[in-house]
């Protein structure tokens, strides 16, 4: 019977699972698009590949539980970086500067793999985490005044999407950061007037 690590059964458990949802988002993160296999991950955690199925039945159970581990985190940086903002406009700003540090932090690669590798599983539970994402974007731009805050909120997604792509090629955050603000402040400015 293997060693526990902590001081009961139930923190041990907890531990074990937690280190696989880590070891998975690191071999996510060092090979973007592949999914490891479970023996891998169980490797990476110092688990045998039997002991993995203790805690998930499959790929798709791992993979849901990283993204289930990861959006909470995305969430609350997008919101305590929107809440430090006094007018929507600087609301608007706070969420592109935010997702922007998510890409330099190698979040949105992790994001990548985990929705490239979920595409054929996915169900509402991905859109409804990308709806809570956006939302206060969308609320924002309803603030400001926008005609269709959500087309202009996918509009804004595609800006970030593009800039993340040049933090991903090696352009700095700060370089990447300035880019979208030449883009989006002349739109924000024009709104409240």
């Amino acid at each position: 019977m293997p060693r526990i690590k902590a001081d009961t059964v139930v923190a041990h458990r907890a531990a074990q699972r937690g280190a696989l949802i880590e070891a998975a988002r690191a071999l996510l993160a060092e090979n973007p698009g592949r999914a490891p296999s479970l023996a891998a991950v169980g490797a990476r955690a110092g688990l045998a590949r039997p002991s993995v199925y203790q805690y998930f039945k499959s790929s798709d159970d791992l993979f849901e539980a990283v993204v289930a581990d990861m959006f909470p985190r995305w969430s609350r940086r997008l919101d305590e970086a929107m809440r430090t903002a006094t007018t929507p406009g600087e609301r608007v700003l706070a969420y592109v500067d935010a997702n922007l540090r998510l890409v330099a932090d190698g979040e949105h690669a992790l994001a990548r793999s985990l929705a490239a590798m979920a595409a054929s599983t996915s169900g509402d539970g991905e859109h409804e985490r990308h709806r809570t994402l956006v939302q206060p974007l969308i609320d924002a731009l309803r603030d400001l005044g926008a005609r269709d805050p959500g087309t202009t909120a996918d509009l804004i997604n595609a800006v970030v999407y593009s800039v993340a792509n040049l933090i991903e090629s090696g352009t700095s955050l700060r370089v990447a950061r300035t880019r979208a603000h030449e883009l989006l402040v002349p739109y924000l400015d024009s709104r409240s007037e």
